[in-house]
């Protein structure tokens, strides 16, 4: 194996494969990325092989290697699980990785990763507790202690949506079915198909519905515009995660929250959710942060990268020559 000259991040999506090649700084030298092969295990392995050849070969350099993933390396079996990306569930992944590359591979959750670049050199650089969300597809969650990532006995620390909305009302129970089995998990409430969906089904009451579905942003700008239908679904969806994110504190006491993922560019969700939280929280003052994500979609794959730290790379003398 080489000297280590460099960091990769590898963030393997559903759909996609990026790589990235960060400095000792995080300042970013080289990023590629290539569609990710439908329903083949052995082939994305090969394509996770052949990127980080092609980044090395651009930048160069020798690195180490970080992978987000869609899901976790079960403690129990030390096999892949609660990944969306099926075909990767029940296999060695980073093992096998680890084989093609020659090298060793650290590998996590890819919302661990989101919260660990930014908790590295993002929004939350220098916070010793951070709690990284992603609003989109799903709500994921990644907690970091002093720029480490926490796992867990069982690989799931984290999971926030995957336990019940909290302090329910009555039109909240029992709530949508999720793909875990349980009903009414936070996911099925702040994901960004459940602002769809509330906003669909207040429109449709209303008479006002269109036949095209419309973007989560599009309703927070219909909101900001002075619909009152529109205004009253993002009331109701900030509530729902002010009364999430209050549990989380309840239990970590973050000193930031960070948001990512489509949702966390609706602005308005920071002031209001702060203003609401407060009566959730068991404290007579709230002063952990909530705070946008500096990286934006970038957060995944340099979080990647920031999984092998200073000292295992470099030692106490820098980076090798």
């Amino acid at each position: 194996m080489g000297k280590i000259t460099c960091r990769i991040g590898i963030d393997l999506g559903g759909t996609k494969i990026e790589a990235i090649v960060i400095d000792r700084n995080g300042a970013e030298l080289v990023r590629k990325r290539v569609a990710t092969p439908q329903g083949d295990y052995r082939g994305t392995l090969q394509a996770i092989h052949e990127l980080v050849e092609a980044v090395e070969q651009e930048s160069g350099l020798f690195g180490s290697v970080g992978i987000g993933v869609p899901g976790a390396i079960s403690p129990a079996t030390g096999l892949i699980k609660n990944a969306n990306s099926t075909i990767l569930i029940g296999h060695p992944l980073d093992r096998d990785l680890e084989k093609l590359l020659q090298r060793p591979v650290r590998m996590t959750n890819d919302a661990n990763c989101f919260a660990l670049s930014e908790a590295v050199d993002g929004a939350a650089a220098g916070a010793d507790s951070v709690f990284g969300v992603i609003l989109g597809t799903g709500v994921g969650g990644g907690i970091v202690i002093d720029r480490k990532v926490v796992t867990g006995a069982n690989a799931i620390a984290g999971e926030w949506g995957h336990n019940p909305l909290p302090w329910p009302k009555p039109s909240e129970i029992p709530g949508t079915e999720c793909y875990c089995g349980k009903e009414g998990c936070i996911e099925t409430f702040l994901s960004g198909s459940a602002l769809q969906m509330s906003y669909y089904r207040q429109t449709e009451v209303t008479r006002l519905r269109s036949s095209v579905q419309i973007s989560a942003q599009e309703i927070a700008d219909r909101a900001q515009h002075g619909e009152h239908d529109a205004n009253e679904v993002m009331e109701r969806y900030e509530h729902r995660l002010a009364r999430g994110l209050a549990t989380v504190i309840n239990l970590m006491d973050p000193k930031i929250i960070v948001l990512g993922g489509g949702l966390s560019n609706i602005d308005r969700l920071y002031p209001n959710v702060k203003n609401l939280w407060g009566e959730y929280v068991f404290s007579d003052e709230v002063r952990t942060e909530l705070l946008k994500a500096k990286h934006g979609d970038s957060g995944g794959v340099r979080g990647a990268a920031w999984l092998w730290s200073d000292h295992e790379i470099w030692g106490d003398n820098g980076p090798s020559e």
